[in-house]
């Protein structure tokens, strides 16, 4: 389900211009940076795309000052969700790649509105984690912790295609 909501960012990101979406939103985030128009604009496809599913009883963004409750017509899952929506978006408008971070994480009690508190689990503890970077191509590396895989958009059928399986650093290596 988080992928419809890459496939909409990664096409607002190239429409970015034509959509009105570049520059200041008039807020700032919970880290004291500037809200771009297009921070907000991904923290909410995130939201919609992920609230009705019934995978997660909760969400926490970069863009939110507390985690987001699911509304009650919803059902609530198992898994939290804890996302940057778009990191790196000063970069948007000099067109530099910009992407989305993501955790799941197992929700401590399912079905119930978690305390902010459930959100602050240890990086081991996570069920999957990923990135989606939006640049000459859509890519989406993901783990669940069984090897790390690279799927990249294709634009004509709309879907994620397996492009790389079980990425690894190299052992010997001059960048990372």
């Amino acid at each position: 389900d988080l992928t419809t909501a890459v496939r909409t960012i990664s096409s607002s990101v190239n429409r970015a211009g034509i959509l009105d979406v570049l520059g200041h939103a008039g807020a700032t985030n919970v880290q004291g940076e500037d809200q771009k128009k297009l921070d907000v604009l991904a923290n909410d496809l995130i939201l919609q795309s992920m609230e009705p599913t019934g995978h997660v009883a909760g969400m926490a963004s970069e863009e939110m000052d507390a985690p987001y409750a699911i509304a009650p017509d919803y059902p609530k899952g198992k898994y939290l969700l804890v996302f940057d929506p778009l990191d790196g978006s000063s970069n948007i408008e000099v067109n530099i790649s910009v992407g989305t971070i993501f955790s799941v994480l197992k929700a401590p009690e399912p079905g119930v509105d978690p305390d902010p508190e459930s959100f602050l689990q240890a990086g081991a503890e996570q069920v999957a984690a990923g990135y989606a970077i939006y640049g000459s191509s859509t890519m989406l590396v993901y783990t669940a912790g069984t090897g790390v895989h690279s799927f990249t958009l294709d634009p004509y059928l709309g879907e994620f295609l397996l492009t790389d399986r079980d990425l690894r650093i190299p052992d010997e290596t001059h960048e990372y």
